[in-house]
């Protein structure tokens, strides 16, 4: 019984061990030595449970008088045995001016409101010796060294100043351009001017041999006769036939003439309204009258020219530069002129910060 009870309490003492040493704090200085104005780093490390919180010391510039704190680098966190325990390392950057061997106090950091305190560290700080057998002995200054040669702190010069010709070159001509203030002459080619009843046939060729009719095309077919008369009409006899109806142009033509023969005309409207209004569906021997009476129409009332056809002539047209020209090429001039100014400005700081 009582070697039960005492290894029991042995267990309670070892958990209570264990427990008591599931949080460490290790403080490490990488340089016990440096000399007044180098750098040294110490590291703070906290090992404990996951589910503990730890608060780092707050430090201001400076850990101890003559040690002055240059950086403190944010906490680095480490998972450790299959994520159940933490360690966080956070690095201070000490630096000192003062010759001297300084001691640096323990570290404290608070985990789970319970304090723990790392070890404390030294750290001794020299000075550069001074030759005091020689006092007035000193090195005098040395040389101007000349920076290596490298393109590409040129490239960008090289860049703009190629840029920059074309561009100073457009810029003159634009200003010769607006300060001649030529005219501009520009040659025109007129054709003459095709009879209305060349054009009526021309564009009844055409749908003579497209043939839309036998593909059961009929209402396009008639539409696009009639659009071709209509044309027609309205070159020769000078009254707009396109926005008139069929029985107004019939009406028309008859007073312009009343002794000519329009009754072939007149089938060939009645025919067209009845396919585009009443959806009559004529026959082919129907449709090549139609047709022949659009040609025959034409034939007789067409007026007789020249046989000889004339010949296109050319015209030339002198202009003067408009205002909105004029305007373009101010605002061109003004945008180059201000592209040009930037890349001398540009190019000028550049070779001042090369070359100083």
């Amino acid at each position: 019984m009582k070697k039960y009870i005492f290894f029991a309490a042995f267990l309670f003492c070892l958990s209570n061990k264990i427990f008591a040493q599931s949080v460490t704090v290790q403080a490490t200085i990488d340089s016990l030595q440096i000399l007044i104005g180098e750098q040294a780093n110490i590291e703070l490390q906290v090992a404990m449970n996951k589910n503990q919180k730890a608060i780092f010391p707050v430090l201001s510039d400076t850990l101890v008088k003559g040690v002055e704190i240059v950086d403190i680098a944010k906490p680095d966190t480490q998972y450790l045995n299959n994520n159940q325990r933490l360690l966080i390392t956070r690095k201070y950057t000490v630096t000192s001016f003062d010759s001297a061997l300084y001691y640096l106090p323990p570290l404290e950091v608070k985990v789970d409101n319970k304090t723990y305190k790392s070890k404390p560290l030294a750290l001794k700080v020299y000075s550069m010796q001074a030759d005091t057998l020689h006092p007035d002995h000193f090195f005098g200054q040395k040389a101007i060294m000349k920076a290596p040669f490298a393109w590409e702190d040129w490239w960008g010069l090289i860049i703009c100043s190629l840029l920059a010709l074309p561009l100073l070159a457009l810029l003159i001509y634009l200003i010769i351009r607006i300060r001649d203030n030529k005219p501009i002459i520009r040659r025109v080619k007129v054709e003459p001017k095709i009879p209305p009843h060349q054009q009526a046939m021309n564009e009844i060729e055409r749908i003579k041999g497209e043939k839309i009719w036998q593909k059961g095309l009929a209402k396009e077919y008639y539409t696009e006769l009639t659009d071709a008369i209509r044309s027609y009409i309205k070159g020769r006899f000078d009254f707009n036939a396109l926005e008139m109806t069929s029985t107004e142009i019939i009406d028309q033509l008859l007073e312009i003439d009343k002794t000519e023969d329009i009754s072939d005309l007149k089938i060939l409207f009645q025919t067209a309204d009845l396919v585009k209004f009443a959806k009559h569906n004529p026959d082919i021997n129907e449709n090549d009258a139609n047709l022949i009476n659009a040609i025959d129409f034409i034939n007789e009332t067409k007026v007789v020219e020249e046989e000889q056809k004339p010949q296109p002539t050319e015209i030339t047209i002198v202009e003067k530069r408009s205002l909105r020209a004029k305007i373009a090429l101010t605002i061109g001039i003004t945008i180059i002129s201000l592209s040009i100014i930037a890349l001398f400005v540009y190019i000028g700081i550049q070779l001042y910060e090369l070359l100083a």
